[in-house]
C-alpha cells in the first residue's frame, strides 16, 4: 500500500514533432500522462511512496501504461483491469502567438465506463496518508464522478488527508452537469485545494474581480480570492493558486501564492521564456505543494519549492516532471543560470 495515492485516468499522449501542426508531417510522438498520474510520477521522483488508482483495459495499451507508471516506481496495484479502451489526447504544440492546442479523444474509456463500486477504494487507502484527484476526473461522466465521491468518502473513513487540483476542462463537461454543480459537493472533503487563475471561477463559480484573460496579474485580488474560498469552504487547511502570466506560448512569467489559516504568502516570481512545453506544469506544481507541505515546517519555503518544481516544468517535454528534490532546491536557493553542470 502506497502511502500518496491519487486517482484519474492516464492517458495515450499523441504530439505532433516539434511545433508542427497536427499531420503537417505523418508523425505523432506517442507517450503517456494524465493530471493525476503526473502526480503520482513526481511524487516517486521526490522519494515518497507513491501509489496511482485507475482502471485500464486489459491489453498491450493498458499494461504500457501500467509499466510506463512503474518505470518510475509507482505502485499500480488499485488499478482496475477493465473496459475496452484508454483515453487519448493529442497535443499540438504553440509558438508565439499561436497557443497550443489540445484534442481529447476519452469518451467511452476504462475511467469513464468505470461504475461505483468497480475500485476497493478502501483497500486502497489502508494505511494511506494522502489522496489527491483533479477536477478533470468528475468532468468525464456521471459515473465518473460518482466514482470520485466514491473515492473521497472512503478516504475520509480512513483519515486520508485530501488534495484537489480543481482543474477546469470545458471540452470536457458535456453530459448534463455543469462544474460547479458536480464540484462544489466535491470540495466540501478536501483540505489541500489548488488551482489556476481560471479554476476557482468556472470550475466552483467563486469570483473576486478576477481577469483571467489580460495576462496581468493584480496579486491583491488574489489575495482576495483564497480568503473567500477559505470563507466559502471552511473544510480547507490550504488554499494554493499558481499565477502566470501569459505573454505568448513561449514566455510566461510564473509565480504563486498559498494562504492557510495563519496566513498568505506571495512566492518569488520566475520569467520563463523559450518554454519546452507546459503541459504538465500544474500537475507539477500540485505534486510539489504536496510534497512541501510535507517535507517543510515553513509555508513558504512549501510555496517556493512548488513554483520552483513548475518552473523546471516547463523546460521539459512530457507529461512528467523529471526533477529531483535537489535540483529543484538548487533552484530555490537562486541558482537558475542554466551553466553547464561538471
Amino acid at each position: 500500500m502506497a502511502d500518496f495515492m491519487s486517482f484519474g485516468e492516464i492517458m495515450l499522449r499523441l504530439k505532433s514533432p516539434g511545433h508542427e501542426r497536427f499531420f503537417q508531417s505523418p508523425n505523432l510522438e506517442a507517450t503517456f500522462g494524465g493530471g493525476e498520474a503526473n502526480v503520482a510520477v513526481s511524487l516517486s521522483n521526490y522519494g515518497l511512496d507513491a501509489g496511482f488508482i485507475s482502471a485500464l483495459p486489459d491489453n498491450d495499451i493498458g499494461e504500457s501504461a501500467i509499466r510506463e507508471l512503474w518505470k518510475f516506481g509507482v505502485d499500480t496495484s488499485h488499478v482496475a483491469r477493465q473496459g475496452d479502451r484508454v483515453g487519448i489526447y493529442y497535443l499540438e504544440t504553440g509558438a508565439n502567438q499561436r497557443s497550443s492546442n489540445v484534442v481529447y479523444d476519452r469518451a467511452w474509456s476504462s475511467i469513464c465506463m468505470a461504475q461505483p463500486g468497480d475500485i476497493d477504494f478502501g483497500a486502497a487507502f489502508k494505511g494511506a496518508k494522502w489522496f489527491h484527484f483533479t477536477g478533470i476526473t468528475p468532468a468525464l461522466s456521471e459515473s465518473a464522478a460518482e466514482l470520485t465521491m466514491e473515492a473521497l468518502v472512503a478516504a475520509k473513513e480512513n483519515n486520508v488527508i485530501v488534495s484537489c487540483d480543481f482543474n477546469f476542462r470545458g471540452k470536457l463537461w458535456k453530459y448534463g452537469k455543469s462544474a460547479p454543480e458536480v464540484m462544489n459537493e466535491l470540495v466540501k472533503y478536501v483540505d489541500v485545494g489548488i488551482a489556476n487563475e481560471e479554476d476557482c471561477q468556472k470550475s466552483l463559480g467563486v469570483t473576486a474581480d478576477v481577469d483571467i484573460e489580460s495576462g496581468e496579474l493584480d496579486t491583491k485580488k488574489y489575495e482576495a480570492l483564497s480568503s473567500r474560498m477559505m470563507e466559502l469552504f471552511p473544510n480547507l487547511s490550504h488554499m494554493a493558486i499558481t499565477l502566470r502570466e501569459s505573454k505568448s506560448a513561449d514566455h510566461n512569467g510564473w509565480s504563486a501564492c498559498l494562504r492557510d489559516k495563519s496566513g498568505f504568502y506571495l512566492s518569488r516570481h520566475y520569467e520563463m521564456t523559450d518554454i519546452i512545453d507546459r503541459v504538465g506544469g500544474g500537475d507539477s506544481f500540485a505534486s510539489a505543494i504536496i510534497y512541501g507541505l510535507n517535507a517543510y515546517d515553513d509555508p513558504q519555503q512549501s510555496l517556493e519549492f512548488a513554483v520552483a518544481a513548475s518552473c523546471l516544468k516547463h523546460t521539459i517535454s512530457g507529461d512528467f516532471n523529471r526533477v529531483s528534490v535537489s535540483q529543484v532546491e538548487k533552484l530555490m536557493s537562486g541558482d537558475g543560470s542554466g551553466r553547464v553542470q561538471r
